[in-house]
């Protein structure tokens, strides 16, 4: 076998080498993207869990008596934005 003949196996050996490492990569990648996906859904979940809590807070303090006027407006405001959203909602459902 001549050099050139070798170089050429020696290229062809290390493209083949490259095309596994390639699929390698892609298929951690893929995996990597698929846990994100998955991380992303249990932090949405966990926002929205601790939103929940944190109004339950808020309509104990509000029922208990305890709440400050920053926080009584704070709630009045937010109840005003469930009032427009529920509002909306219902003249989605009219049309």
């Amino acid at each position: 076998m001549s050099t050139a003949e070798q170089q050429l196996k020696r290229i062809q050996d290390k493209l083949q080498q490259l095309l596994k490492q390639h699929s390698a990569v892609q298929k951690e990648n893929s995996k990597l993207n698929e846990e994100i996906e998955v991380l992303n859904k249990k932090i949405l979940t966990q926002q929205q869990s601790a939103d929940e809590l944190k109004q339950q807070v808020s309509i104990l303090k509000l029922n208990a008596g305890e709440m400050g006027e920053a926080d009584k407006k704070e709630f009045e405001k937010r109840i005003n934005a469930y009032v427009k959203e529920i509002d909306r909602c219902i003249a989605m459902l009219g049309k």
